[in-house]
Formats: C-alpha cells, sequence, structure tokens
C-alpha cells in the first residue's frame, strides 16, 4: 500500500514538473516591442548603401557629421517642441533614472543638435555651422507601415551665420537631390511660409476668430488645438475638420514684407534648379519651433497616395529657447525607415554588389581548418573578399556553399596541402583545379578574378 502510495506521490511531481517545465517554454518566447523592429542582414545592407549615398551627397552640400546622446533632458522637448504639442504631451518615453534627472529617449533630434552647438560654443567658430546625423529617435505613438516607435532618421541642420534663404534651399536641395538619386518616383516640394513671431502672433488670432465660429462642427481634437496650440488644426485629417478648413484664414495672406520677400529668394533659388513645388498654404509642421519656411518632400505617383518622406523648416528661434543667442538655423530630416520599404518595394537587388567577386576557402581536416584561420587573414591584409564556413568539415557541404555563394572560385586546403605549403584553386564554373603554392596564392587569385 505504501509502495503505491509513493508510485502515486511520484506520478504526481512529475506531472507538476512537466507543467512547470510547460509554463517556462510560454515564458522565453519573446517578440520585438510592439512598433520597434529587428534590422535583418539583408536590410542592413540596403540601409549601409543608401546611408553612403546619403553621406556623400550631404558631404557635398559642406555638412559634417555630429552624434549626439539618446537621452536628452525632458525640458529641452518642452522649450523648443512646445509644451502643448502630441510629441510633449503623448509621445516621449521617460526614463527611470537612479538620479533626479528628468530623462528621455529623444522624439526629434534638431533641438540636440542645438543644445550641442550652444554647450560646445561652436558659436565661436567660423558661420554657419553645418551638421548632418544618422541617428534613432523614439515616439510613443500608433504604429504604421513605415512608421515606428523607434526609428532612424537622416538629418541635415545649418545653424549661426545670417538667416539667408539661400540656406532654406540648399538644405531643400541636398534632400531633393538625394531622394532623385534614388530614382523612387516623382518627387516633389510642398512649402509654405508661417512668417516670423508677430505674423503667426496675428495669424493665429484670425485662425482662432474663424474657427470659434465654427466650434460646433469641429473634431474634440481641434477643440483642444485651438485653445492650446491653433495652427495644429490645419494638420487634421478628419472630414468635418477638413471641411472647415477650406474656407479658413491662410498665412501666405498675413505675412510681413520681410517674410514674404524671404520666402520669395527660397522660391527663386529652387526655380534656378527647376526644382517642381508646390505652395501648399495648410503645411504648417508638428513643432513649435519653426518660422518663415517649412517644407516637405514626397513621392507623387499616380494610383497611390502621395508618401511623404523629408520634413523641416527654418528655427531662428530655438537657440534662444534654450538661453542662447538668437541663432539662424534651419534643417531637415528623412525617415529612414520609408524610404528602405520604397527600395526595396523597387529595386529588390538594391544593396547587393554585383561587382564583388569573392572566393571560397574550403578546408578538409583539423590541421586545414587551423591553417585556415591565418590563411583568411592573409588573404583579408591582401584585399581579396573571401566566404569562408569554418564550422563545416564536409568537402560537399563546402563547395554547396560556394555554389550558393556564387563563388567564382574555391579555395581548397586539406591535410596534405597544409604539408606541402601549397593550395587548390577550383574554378567553380569550369570545374577544373590546379595546385599553386600557398605563398603566392594572393597573387594567383587577383591574376585570375
Amino acid at each position: 500500500m505504501s509502495k503505491e502510495k509513493k508510485r502515486v506521490n511520484i506520478s504526481a511531481k512529475k506531472s507538476t514538473k512537466k507543467v512547470e517545465v510547460t509554463s517556462l517554454r510560454k515564458k522565453i518566447t519573446f517578440q520585438s516591442p510592439r512598433g520597434m523592429h529587428d534590422i535583418l542582414p539583408g536590410d542592413w545592407q540596403i540601409l549601409a548603401k543608401f546611408y553612403n549615398r546619403a553621406t556623400e551627397i550631404l558631404e557635398f552640400y559642406g555638412f559634417s557629421r555630429i552624434e549626439t546622446p539618446i537621452a536628452e533632458e525632458r525640458d529641452l522637448f518642452v522649450r523648443t517642441v512646445g509644451e502643448h504639442t502630441d510629441m510633449v504631451e503623448k509621445q516621449m518615453y521617460p526614463l527611470k533614472s537612479k538620479g533626479r534627472e528628468d530623462l528621455v529617449l529623444r522624439p526629434e533630434i534638431t533641438a540636440p543638435v542645438v543644445r550641442s552647438y550652444l554647450e560646445h560654443g561652436m558659436h565661436r567658430l567660423p558661420q554657419p555651422q553645418k551638421f548632418y546625423y544618422f541617428s534613432q529617435a523614439f515616439r510613443y505613438e500608433k504604429p504604421q507601415a513605415g512608421r515606428f516607435r523607434q526609428f532612424w532618421q537622416i538629418g541635415a541642420e545649418t545653424l549661426g551665420g545670417e538667416s539667408d534663404p539661400i540656406h532654406d534651399a540648399q538644405i531643400i536641395i541636398a534632400f531633393y537631390k538625394l531622394i532623385e538619386d534614388l530614382k523612387l518616383g516623382n518627387v516633389v516640394v510642398g512649402i509654405n511660409s508661417i512668417g516670423g513671431a508677430n505674423d503667426r502672433q496675428n495669424y493665429k488670432k484670425k485662425l482662432v476668430d474663424y474657427y470659434r465660429k465654427h466650434s460646433k462642427e469641429i473634431c474634440k481634437d481641434c477643440a483642444r488645438r485651438i485653445k492650446t496650440n491653433p495652427l495644429r488644426v490645419l494638420d487634421c485629417k478628419v472630414k468635418g475638420c477638413q471641411v472647415v478648413k477650406e474656407d479658413a484664414p491662410i498665412i501666405l495672406d498675413n505675412l510681413s514684407s520681410i517674410s514674404k520677400a524671404h520666402f520669395k529668394q527660397v522660391l527663386e533659388f529652387l526655380d534656378e534648379l527647376s526644382i517642381p513645388y508646390i505652395l501648399k498654404p495648410n503645411l504648417v509642421r508638428g513643432l513649435d519651433y519653426y518660422n518663415r519656411t517649412v517644407f516637405e518632400i514626397y513621392v507623387a505617383e499616380e494610383g497611390r497616395e502621395d508618401l511623404s518622406l523629408v520634413g523641416g523648416g527654418r528655427y531662428d528661434y530655438l537657440a534662444e529657447q534654450l538661453g542662447g543667442r538668437q541663432t539662424a538655423g534651419v534643417g531637415a530630416a528623412m525617415g529612414v525607415e520609408r524610404v528602405v520599404e520604397l527600395i526595396k518595394e523597387k529595386y529588390p537587388e538594391y544593396g547587393t554588389s554585383r561587382s564583388r567577386k569573392e572566393v571560397y576557402l574550403v578546408h578538409v581536416g583539423a590541421l586545414a581548418k587551423k591553417k585556415s584561420v591565418s590563411l583568411l587573414e592573409e588573404l583579408r591584409k591582401g584585399g581579396v573578399n573571401v566566404v569562408s564556413n569554418l564550422g563545416k568539415s564536409s568537402l560537399s557541404a563546402q563547395l554547396e556553399g560556394a555554389n550558393k555563394a556564387n563563388a567564382p572560385m574555391a579555395l581548397i586546403l586539406g591535410q596534405k596541402e597544409v604539408f606541402e605549403e601549397s593550395i587548390i584553386i577550383r574554378d567553380m564554373k569550369a570545374g577544373t583545379q590546379e595546385t599553386v603554392p600557398l605563398d603566392k596564392i594572393v597573387g594567383e587569385i587577383k591574376k585570375r578574378l
């Protein structure tokens, strides 16, 4: 009887243990956080090629790379982006700090670049200073196609000197040329001027008066925005608000003569290069620090909605908001994930180098495997592109790997070759092979490729 009880108990224990293991297996099934994504090797190749081209173009226009920390003080964005913007109120990721610092993951990168410019006294250098960055930012918003909570941006900023329209135009030109170079479709600039501080103040009063008369026709968000951030009502996509917006005052009709002259010159510079643009009187951008020129660059294709890839504008008061002297500034940023998706859609082979010729190193046996380690280094120093899989020991499996890699040539190293200080060169297309001295292998490869 006791033995039976013991058996029952053992069975029960085994059953419990099995449940625990199953439970544990469920716990270790992880996925990337919602709105964030892995960049797999194939996408990284596309990203790297795109980044190299972007770097060439931006550096041609005189921009130098800058990087800022991914975490900044929350107040940096409250002061610059605006306390009542969606970005500050809803989209920032706060960080739990062991100290008393109130830090957030940066939701955008312009304000950090200006902070860096002021902190390091770059106003004492020849002006203007021109920067570009390839960085990640973070916003807690609803994930959509091409829009993530953690995302890459390529941006460019011109800081200091005069508030010259040529700098607005050059930022637009640089990004326009980059998108045009990628051949992603018909590239168009949507552009507007929101004037100086006084222009906007006067315009906001007219806008608020107009929308108050239509308060029952607009959505709840616009009813809130008209009190806290009136210009944002012009961004609303709700159908009823779109109808109300049609007869709203236009900011271009409320610009001072100075703002009009500035905008006119920007457009003339674009005309000089025959860059197509459309005046968009309701384009205001979502951040409070902009003044005068604001713009978007998008790809327009028949049968699909226009896809905005770049947004930017002028921000002559941003440095002052951070405690610095008034500093002219203009910049733009491009959403990299959207560009990569477009590239993949149009050019599946983008990022894979067709000119790169590689050899495949095959080893047979433990001694050859050991020798392969130093041989790989010798080939690398000699500028030979080589692929290998030292984890495989089968000759046929390695030759199959050479075929899959489309390698024109395989190098076969066995125990005999190690002792004789030689190596076999195999032509993968013809199937012929030849033994050559190991110390002449780099020259022989270059001669044959």
